[in-house]
Formats: structure tokens, sequence, C-alpha cells
């Protein structure tokens, strides 16, 4: 039943109704090789019932495995990098709960999600940080790219134990870092690299500084400092721009990473938002989804990335086309899942 959930997400579907109605338009034959008799197709109080009840914990975590298994190597001289990030699933607000929250860990490159966890009401993504990761089963020589949110002490011995390293964005609710961060001199020091990038009416220049610390900046194992330096342009109005400056810290010394890989995974930190969220935000409409009961929301947001990841990984760079190729015929769903 996960299974057929899984092929009829990749094919589109967005809810327990419209799941049940790809499961019951199912030929016999790919009914049969999905383990479902033909005879006895279940109902969509069947599906939602099950799906409501499973762990969305598990399910993420087996999910992740599988898409890791299938992940490509990184490029020769390049460390793997991980986004986490979180969303906050809009749509499964009501009269008298909040809307869930969860945390997700995903591949800089491919744009895969690696691992999710639930954010209970109770607590906050700081505590999920460790229980997310935990999920991916090697982490060593990985670089961790997080918010300022995520810039805590903890997080780092945890990595370090890992085995893993890590980028981490500083801002204002680490006050006396950030402080620290602004007062080194800028102003002395050259670009390290430089870029330019066009889209959505506007020109940006990007640039980063480095500099190596030893001294005078208060987080255990910083070894570099960055400032990122992000200038906009409007394309019709040139003379109009803003200019933002953001501060960021690695463990990483200078012999264990070049300027253009620090550039890369921090403007690949970002891929999160772009491959994942916005597809499950637009494509699969999931702030609009109805699903609110249980662990459905975090179930369903497991299986939003499962399908996104395995298209992603098949070479789908448009997951609404993806979608529509697969909808057209439901054995290829399966076949896209390896299913024979």
């Amino acid at each position: 039943m996960v299974t057929a959930a899984v092929c009829a997400v990749v094919a589109g579907y967005r809810s327990y109704a419209a799941i049940g109605e790809w499961i019951a338009d199912l030929p016999d034959d790919v009914a049969s090789t999905l383990g479902i008799d033909s005879a006895r197709r279940p109902s969509e109080a069947m599906i939602r019932r099950l799906l409501q009840a499973l762990d969305g914990d598990k399910l993420a975590a087996v999910v992740g495995t599988w898409l890791a298994s299938r992940m490509p190597a990184p490029a020769p001289g390049l460390r793997p990098a991980i986004a986490v990030d979180g969303k906050t699933i809009r749509g499964s607000r009501t009269a008298t709960t909040v809307a869930r929250h969860v945390l997700a860990a995903c591949n800089h490159v491919t744009g895969v999600v690696l691992a999710s966890t639930d954010v209970h009401t109770k607590t906050n993504e700081i505590t999920r940080f460790a229980p997310l990761l935990d999920q991916i089963s090697d982490l060593r020589g990985v670089v961790v790219t997080a918010d300022a949110l995520h810039c805590q002490r903890e997080h780092t011995a945890y990595l370090a134990a890992r085995g893993a390293h890590w980028i981490l964005t500083v801002k204002d609710n680490q006050p006396s870092l950030h402080t620290q961060l602004a007062a080194l001199p800028w102003q002395a020091v050259p670009d390290a690299a430089r870029d330019t990038a066009r889209g959505h009416g506007r020109r940006e220049i990007r640039t980063l500084k480095i500099l190596s610390i030893s001294t005078g900046v208060g987080f255990p194992n910083a070894a570099q400092a960055m400032q990122i330096r992000r200038r906009r342009h409007c394309l019709d109005q040139p003379k109009r721009f803003t200019t933002e400056t953001v501060y960021a810290i690695t463990d990483l010394h200078v012999h264990q990473a070049r300027p253009a890989h620090l550039a890369t995974w921090i403007r690949g930190h970002w891929s999160i938002e772009n491959k994942v969220h916005w597809v499950r935000d637009v494509t699969y409409d999931e702030d609009r989804s109805q699903i609110r009961t249980g662990t459905g929301p975090q179930f369903m947001a497991a299986l939003r990335n499962a399908a996104i990841g395995a298209l992603r990984l098949a070479g789908a760079g448009n997951i609404a086309a993806a979608n529509r190729h697969h909808a057209r015929d439901s054995s290829r769903p399966l076949a896209l899942l390896g299913i024979t």
C-alpha cells in the first residue's frame, strides 16, 4: 500500500482520495505487481486510516535510506554536502491546532531529501537536529550546511562526533558572535569568489570573503569566517539596488576547502528551497492540502519527498512534466521505482 501511494504521488496525485482513485484504475496486471488483489482494491477510507496510523519518522528513514542507495558518487575533489532546513505545512493548520512543521536534510547537488522528521508542537527545530541526521547512517566527510537557527555548539559537537564538517550562518540570534564577525577587518580582505546571476527580473552579484580565525571568535572549532555580500539590481531599473551582508563560520581549514568550494556550498544550501520546498508548494500544492489528522501531513510530505527524489535521480528537471509523463501510463511509476 505504501509503495502504491508513492507510485500515485509520482504520477502527480495529491490526496488520499486521489491515491485511492489511482489504485482503483490500475490494470489487473499492474495491481498484481504491487501485491494488490485486483478483486479487493482498498478504499479511500482504508488508505487514509492506514497512512494516518503509520510512524512518519520510520517511513522517512526508510525512504531516505532507499534514495541514498541510488545516489551518484560526488564529483571528484568535492565533498558531499547536505542542507538542513525546515518547512511549515500550512494547510495542516486547523481552528484549534497550529500547522505542522517538518525538518529535512537534502543533498545539495541532486535535491534529494535523505532524512526528514516531524517537529512537534512542544519542541522546535533545534532539538530535532540530531534525530534528523541520525537517520543518515554515514556522515563522515560530509559538509552539513544550516541556517542561523542551528548555529549551536551542541550541533557542532554532534557533527564532530559523526565525522562531519559544517558551515553555519550567523545572525542576531547569536549577537556576540555576530558582532565579533562583523568587526573583523573585511575591508582589507580581497574577494575570494565572485559570481553574477540573472533571473526573475533582476541581476545579482555575489561576493565571498574569507578569513582564517584562531582567536577572537567565541565559537568552538571555528576555523574560518566568511562574509557573503549580495547586491541585487532590478533589470528595468539598474540604478536601484539592495545590498545584503551575511556572515558564516566553518570548521573547514584552508587546506580542506578551496574558496570556490565554500562558495558552492553556501549557494547550494538554498537548493532545498528551490528543488524541494518550492516543488512541494507549487507542483503538489502542499500548502492547500486538507490532510490534517494524525501523522497524515508528515506522511504525505515523506511521500512527496520520495517521489521528487526518485524523479530527480532519474534525471527529471521539471517535476510537473514528469508527473504528467508518469500519469499517462500506470506502469511507468513502477518502472521508475524498479518494481517488476
